[in-house]
């Protein structure tokens, strides 16, 4: 069964940092390219981070996206937190990078990240 999980999320005071995971099993990785997006309540689901087949790490902004296929793993390190970040994270498979939610396949359940003082 193709499984994604993620896990990582928590609640943050402005400026802190976490790392994300998505974690995959029953299928391999690095076949696909990893999508990270947020949905904060009431809003439509965000593009964040993404991940090719091809790349080990790709840095925008505050935002770092990693794998490690060793792991079957993909991280996203997020840097100076902003309360706009909060949302719940969800990591999804695709062919390649796309912004649009509907080239992705597999998605996660999803991890909350609230950030707050």
């Amino acid at each position: 069964q193709l499984k994604l999980v993620e896990s990582g999320g928590g609640l943050v005071q402005p400026g802190g940092s976490l790392r994300l995971s998505c974690a995959a099993s029953g299928f391999t990785l690095d076949y696909y390219a990893i999508g990270w997006f947020r949905q904060a309540p009431g809003k439509e689901p965000e593009g964040v981070s993404c991940i090719s087949r091809s790349d080990s790490d790709s840095m925008k902004g505050r935002f770092t996206i990693s794998r490690d296929n060793a792991k079957n793993t993909v991280y996203l390190q997020m840097n100076s937190l902003k309360p706009e970040d909060t949302a719940r994270y969800f990591c999804a498979t695709g062919a390649y990078c796309s912004a649009f939610v509907g080239e992705y396949d597999h998605w996660g359940q999803g991890t909350q990240v609230t950030v707050s003082s």
